[in-house]
């Protein structure tokens, strides 16, 4: 990526340290586009907290952005993937970032603009009539008629229009960024809620057949009651036991309505639209392999909420400039040439033609202030953005790392509950069989059946913890992003380098 030279800090500025040399990264006439990640004053570590994270080494290629999109199709479920483009293509949010980037990029434009020479093609007619004798004799009417080509340029000797307009690359480069971390965000929260919902036709599942089962151990104990086997206690108990599962079914049952009202609005669709898609449960989803994880700082690279921070670090910068060069002279060239003359017919004559040359100085002398005032607010401004970057790189920090504790304690809560809901299944059928036979109490039955309805359905919960976790994941690396090319450049500070 080219770099430039920095421009000069303005005269009054005083800066940190460590704000200087993200300036000096950022900055520059020739290259408004800063090289990423901005230097930062925090001591970003340079490997992940979490010693069980597997790491990135000169074997395995690090985790980037194309090895991270598309990442959903990593679940290897044909719904998910076609939900996950659906709502890319058409969640207002995200057209709504679009719309903002065109807009921010229109924006860019016309602050090019500004460094260009303006021309206007005018055209003037004029009817005149000159003052006579108080009864009238000797008034003339006449008319003047003119057409031409008008022309001007400010010649920007302090830089203060390239200083905006590379504020105004850098603000359309930024709201690009944050179109990415739109749409990054956009497919985390399809999936999760995909997988939520996945997760809760898979406890309805788990809570009917243990209903079922219930149902079946509450013949049994009616036949027995009525034998005089077993008491009515016994008998209550498993009314109660098997009650209490059944209303564990409406619940799970809304809210799994409930998320399918929540993909379909992410697809841009009315909220009952994909029931029919959605409604029958699918298969669990396959967990993805593992991932071998770059480094912090190879993270933030890859980031679009980082980027979009940095940017608008530039984009403060210049705007500091601009503010400090409008304290000084402006140079203005204008001209115009045309013909002018008393009538059509003296339009097409050689001495109709006119032309002339203006140039023009304007100093800053009294403004009670403003143009300090200005620089100053600009200051702060900068001072702002710095901020706002640090703070942005370490929620993005604390996002990996938060992600890759929780999915080391989901995978090892998952492996257990697996294990403990093998051995209570296997303690339900046999308490069954036995109290079939009259070999055990009935209480042996409502425990161990209560066991494996919990043990099941925290299996299920763990599963589609772990999933999302794997998806917080990949969105905390930064789902996959990658800049556009993007050069809206003044013609004077291009360098190709990439947005």
């Amino acid at each position: 990526m080219t770099r430039a030279p920095p421009l000069p800090l303005p005269r009054s500025r005083r800066l940190s340290p460590r704000l200087l040399l993200s300036i000096s990264l950022l900055a520059g006439c020739a290259a408004p586009q800063p090289p990423g990640p901005a230097p930062t004053g925090l001591q970003v570590p340079q490997d992940w907290a979490d010693a069980t994270a597997p790491r990135a080494d000169t074997a395995a290629p690090r985790v980037g952005a194309s090895a991270l999109a598309a990442w959903w199709e990593r679940f290897h479920d044909p719904l998910l993937a076609s939900l996950v483009e659906e709502a890319l293509q058409a969640n207002t949010s995200v057209e709504s970032g679009r719309q903002a980037w065109a807009q921010a990029r229109a924006l860019a434009e016309v602050a090019a603009a500004g460094l260009r020479p303006s021309v206007q093609a005018v055209a003037s007619a004029q009817r005149n009539r000159t003052a006579g004798s108080a009864a009238g004799a000797g008034a003339r009417t006449f008319n003047t008629l003119g057409a031409g080509f008008d022309a001007s340029w400010e010649t920007d000797l302090f830089q203060r229009l390239h200083a905006a307009a590379a504020a105004a690359v850098l603000d359309a480069q930024a709201s690009q960024a944050d179109l990415g971390a739109l749409q990054v965000a956009l497919a985390a929260e399809v999936a999760v809620d995909y997988m939520q919902l996945r997760s809760l036709q898979a406890r309805w599942a788990i809570a009917q057949a243990n209903g079922q089962s219930q149902q079946n151990t509450l013949q049994i104990t009616r036949w027995r009651q009525q034998a005089g086997l077993l008491t009515a206690l016994e008998l209550a108990q498993a009314q109660t036991a098997a009650l209490q599962t059944q209303a564990l079914l409406p619940p799970l049952a809304s809210a799994a309505t409930q998320m399918e009202h929540s993909l379909a609005v992410l697809t841009h669709r009315a909220p009952a639209a994909l029931h029919l898609r959605l409604s029958p449960p699918g298969a669990t989803l396959a967990a993805p392999e593992a991932l071998v994880l770059a480094f912090p700082a190879e993270t933030l690279r890859q980031r679009a909420d980082v980027r979009a921070a940095e940017l608008r670090v530039g984009a403060a910068y210049q705007r500091t400039v601009q503010a400090d060069a409008a304290r000084y002279p402006d140079l203005q060239l204008s001209g115009n040439l045309g013909l002018s003359a008393l009538g059509w017919a003296a339009l097409g004559r050689s001495s109709a033609g006119v032309f002339g040359l203006l140039a023009s100085v304007s100093v800053p002398v009294l403004d009670g202030g403003a143009a300090r005032a200005q620089l100053r607010a600009q200051q702060a401004a900068l001072q702002q953005a710095a901020v706002q970057y640090d703070a942005v790189v370490l929620a993005a920090l604390a996002e990996v790392e938060g992600g890759l504790v929780s999915l080391r304690s989901n995978r090892e809560r998952l492996r257990a509950l697996q294990e403990a809901e093998q051995a209570a299944s296997h303690a339900a059928r046999l308490a069954r069989q036995r109290f079939a036979s009259g070999l055990v109490d009935f209480q042996v039955v409502l425990e161990t059946q209560r066991s494996a309805l919990l043990t099941q359905d925290a299996q299920a919960s763990a599963l589609v913890d772990l999933q999302t976790d794997h998806v917080r994941l990949y969105k905390a690396l930064g789902g996959g992003w990658e800049p556009a090319m993007l050069d809206l450049s003044p013609p004077t500070t291009r360098t190709g380098a990439r947005g």
